[in-house]
């Protein structure tokens, strides 16, 4: 790769890897992602400074992972013996092709893609974008693999450059972001021995994931200065099973779920409202019953998850929140169920039954007590559960593990137990009261002030990244108590719980996004548009990683003059 691109300028040797990267099928859960490490690894290896210095550049295994997935890093050495690190970093993985339909052929093909959009009638923005000559397609083109290519021209511009350094670059390009994380969950104890071993300082770490106009007609290149964290809360719901000739002496789950789920789905109340941010609302991803075949009998049970995203909320304030909506729609369903049997009753003059319309809204910290009280073992059960039913994935793992609870308790009322499965991701921000944090930032906003000035280019910084990104794990702001709050209402976590809290902890890496700008990220449509992406923006993150590098050198040796 450097010697097809060690003549270009900057903008054509992000634009060349680029399209390299967009072409391998790296595809979150396939051994695409071990192909694209490859090339990554490999590109590195190729640049004259880590010829020089090969063991610069390494591989991390994920452990226990069926694909043998691997983060790449590599490690430029700046003036001395500086220990002040800028930690790059962006994730290798994209989400599938199947939304390219006839198209899935030249998913990863940019240049067959733009011919085929700037003949495409049906949208004309995409169609002009196509014509314009400034934009790339492609799975990957925006989210992200351009972001890891201007990570990689980055790295080769400081190698060659190391007298512009005053500290240290630290890059690497992670694994499994559209899914569980493992990638960037498994870097963290790689990071914490690289700071224990060679006693680095990580001052910042610059992700470059994806941003996308806000609003129609939007040309503002926005700055993240965190990123928003992620619950799935998950509802197990128990009814009471009817013959459909008897359906209305039952509680069906399903119109309890839907209840649930009208309720609380794109619910924009229940989103934080935090000025000039942009927050969003709960949404449902899961909603289904446990039949697997048909037959007259109602339902047993249901399960429902929602995505969660949380900014300044902790995860035991929604679930507070959660059970009081719980309790709020079971009692709607209740007066419902009994209301419509009471007009039967009316209509068929037949005898009253001895009916209880009661359902019980429990969260599961307090459904595993109530079960210690009976003499039950929980956890033994959850164990046991996931040992059973390890071949399925995590959050169906999760519902067998509370079924077979609710199945070992005597008492088989009705009810909602309100859980917490996978993905769990930390928010974390930079804090107003933290004289570190607001130092950084005034700093960060130096380096985009002079890059505007020069460009032209309008700039506003946000305090979380509204999407999910692997930025989430570097930092973490909760307390050990609002930690267990999480994990007591976590099936199983003892088991299947991989985020590594104290360490994060100890890490306490600010984050900021300052990422390629594009639309339609996970559609097909999806591109990148270049002149922003591989021209102004290496340039930005190379002036912020000086000011912070100069910034924090500067601080330490007046901290040492003092001395």
């Amino acid at each position: 790769m450097y010697n097809q691109i060690k003549d270009m300028p900057m903008e054509e040797r992000i634009e060349k890897i680029t399209k390299a990267l967009i072409q391998i099928k790296s595809i979150n859960g396939t051994t695409g992602e071990v192909e694209v490490a490859t090339f990554i690894k490999d590109t590195l290896l190729s640049f004259p400074y880590f010829q020089k210095h090969p063991f610069y550049v390494w591989e991390q295994i994920i452990s226990n992972d069926p694909l043998n997935r691997k983060n790449i890093f590599c490690f430029i050495k700046g003036k001395s013996d500086i220990k002040e690190t800028i930690l790059y970093h962006a994730h290798l993985d994209t989400v599938g092709i199947e939304d390219f339909g006839p198209l899935k052929d030249n998913a990863l093909d940019s240049d067959k893609l733009v011919d085929y959009f700037s003949a495409y009638t049906f949208n004309k923005e995409v169609q002009e974008d196509a014509q314009s000559g400034e934009w790339m397609f492609g799975r990957g083109s925006v989210d992200m693999q351009s972001g890891i290519a201007v990570h990689l021209a980055n790295v080769l511009h400081f190698s060659e450059h190391l007298d512009e350094l005053p500290g240290n670059i630290l890059f690497m390009a992670n694994p499994d972001e559209e899914s569980q994380h493992a990638g960037i969950l498994s870097a963290i104890s790689e990071l914490k021995l690289l700071k224990e071993e060679q006693h680095l300082n990580y001052v910042a770490a610059i992700n470059t994931d994806f941003i996308t106009p806000l609003y129609d007609g939007d040309s503002t290149r926005y700055i993240y200065t965190g990123a928003a964290g992620k619950l799935l809360p998950c509802f197990y719901i128990y009814g009471r099973e009817v013959h459909v000739g008897d359906t209305l002496a039952g509680i069906d789950p399903n119109l309890i779920a839907s209840e649930l789920t009208r309720r609380i789905h794109n619910n924009i109340s229940l989103a934080e409202n935090i000025e000039g941010e942009l927050i969003l609302p709960p949404s449902c991803l899961y909603q289904r019953d446990n039949k697997e075949a048909y037959n007259v009998q109602t339902a047993v049970s249901s399960y429902l998850y929602f995505n969660y995203f949380i900014y300044e909320k902790t995860a035991k304030e929604v679930m507070n929140q959660l059970i009081d909506i719980s309790v709020s729609a079971c009692k709607d369903v209740e007066k419902k169920l009994s209301n419509y049997y009471e007009e039967f009753l009316n209509r068929t003059d037949l005898p009253r039954k001895d009916l209880s319309w009661n359902i019980e809204v429990i969260s599961l910290e307090n459904y595993m007590e109530e079960l210690v009280s009976k003499g039950i073992d929980p956890s033994k059960c959850i164990e046991e559960t996931f040992q059973q039913y390890k071949h399925l994935e995590l959050r169906m793992r999760c519902f067998k593990a509370i079924e077979e609870l609710q199945k070992s308790d005597p008492q088989q009322r009705a009810r909602v137990i309100v859980f917490y499965a996978p993905p769990y991701l930390p928010h974390n921000y930079l804090k107003e009261d933290s004289l570190r944090d607001q130092e950084l930032l005034s700093v960060v906003k130096q380096a985009v002030e002079e890059v505007s000035m020069t460009t032209g280019e309008t700039f506003s910084f946000k305090k979380f990244f509204p999407y999910l990104a692997d930025g989430s794990f570097l930092s973490l702001h909760e307390t050990d108590q609002e930690i267990e709050a999480f994990t007591r209402n976590f099936p199983g976590w003892d088991t299947i719980g991989t985020i590594p809290f104290q360490e994060i902890r100890e890490l306490n890496i600010p984050s900021i996004n300052m990422g390629v700008y594009g639309k339609d990220g996970h559609k097909w449509t999806e591109r990148v548009y270049k002149p922003y992406s591989f021209n102004v923006l290496p340039i930005l993150i190379q002036q912020t990683t000086v000011h912070l590098l100069k910034s924090y050198y500067s601080a330490s040796t007046d901290t040492h003059s003092m001395c």
